[in-house]
């Protein structure tokens, strides 16, 4: 099951106490003072894994909390620290604090496999009466407790990153496409709203070269403003370094369509309207093989000096120009 979004609660361990204790030994009837310092505290540390893909396991599991440190002991020995706690996260996930007042502040952002991000740290252990001598006061009685801590609630949103983003209308061919152009096997069927969550697909060159591909949910109009659950799709195009645009080519207006997709992604992150893109025109077998040249040649043009963009007539059904789609979108790749 493929989970992008979690909320959980961490907590840091408490650091040990320390201790009031005095040397105690044969023909030694008045040691000084040998209490240990407490131990700190495990910390809650985030992890990246180029292995896990999906927030699964914080959806269930909502409290994770490190060990505390043990108290110290006698003839000055420390106590242990607690263990850590590693949470292994999907590469691509952003951690958030929830303040008092319910606001979201980003705390770290994990990109790298191994990378590691301390979220919560351990407390530090207290200190034993052994730290306290002075020459006026040399048996002293107190020792300090180890620091508390408290719980943090995070949020963890999980943001794909592929190489390519497949933007489209829902049913315009986008899990075809991937599965005929990748490995991935995305479900297909004839009706809108098929995929209801982002399927990645590794997209071979070559023997030697590959570039990653990632379908996400159908968008439609309104879906910047979290219609037809657009937040939770837009989010995982944000990182794609490239867009493809997929548009049925026997829309009644493909224009239109490339204008409001572009719209909706403008405004749900400016940012991506500054993405290099290519537009393939989809389910080029469904229209006759009499029409498709002038049909497709008046829209191509279009998009060229309306819009500034390329466009590529295709069908995944028919294996019509996906090679030079494959090709198109590495050279595009290269170039950035």
């Amino acid at each position: 099951m493929f989970i992008d979004y979690a909320r959980i609660t961490v907590k840091a361990g408490n650091g040990g106490d320390g201790v009031v204790s005095f040397r105690r030994e044969k023909f030694i009837p008045k040691g000084g003072p040998d209490g240990g310092d407490g131990g700190r505290g495990g910390s809650v540390i985030a992890i990246g894994d180029e292995n896990v893909n999906t927030l699964l396991d914080y959806r269930y599991n909502k409290l994770f909390r490190a060990e505390n440190g043990k108290p110290g002991s006698g003839n000055r020995k420390s106590g242990p620290g607690g263990a850590d706690i590693r949470l292994r996260l999907p590469l691509g996930t952003e951690i958030f604090r929830l303040d008092e007042a319910g606001k979201r502040v980003k705390l770290a952002d994990i990109t790298h496999h191994s990378e590691e991000i301390i979220l919560a740290r351990g407390g530090r252990g207290g200190k034993g009466n052994s730290n306290f001598a002075t020459p006026t006061n040399q048996a002293p009685r107190h020792a300090t407790p180890g620091k508390a801590t408290g719980e943090l609630e995070l949020e963890l949103v999980l943001k794909l990153m592929a190489d390519v983003g497949l933007v489209g209308f829902p049913n315009a061919g986008k899990s075809t496409l991937l599965s005929v152009l990748s490995s991935a096997r995305p479900k297909i069927a004839d009706y809108e709203f098929t995929t209801l969550e982002p399927m990645l697909g590794v997209v071979r060159v070559n023997d030697y070269q590959s570039f990653v591909m990632a379908d996400i949910p159908g968008i439609i109009e309104g879906a910047h403003l979290g219609k037809g659950l657009g937040h939770q799709f837009l989010r995982h195009i944000q990182r794609t370094s490239i867009l493809l645009f997929l548009i049925d080519s026997g829309a009644p207006d493909p224009a239109e369509a490339y204008r409001t997709l572009r719209s909706e992604l403008y405004f749900y992150d400016p940012f991506m309207d500054k993405k290099p893109c290519l537009v393939a025109l989809s389910k080029l077998d469904t229209i006759p093989a009499d029409a498709r040249e002038e049909l497709l040649d008046g829209v191509k043009s279009q998009f060229k000096q309306e819009f500034g963009v390329e466009s590529l007539a295709i069908s995944s059904v028919g294996q019509i120009n996906l090679d030079e789609l494959r090709f198109r979108l590495f050279k595009l790749l290269q170039s950035l």
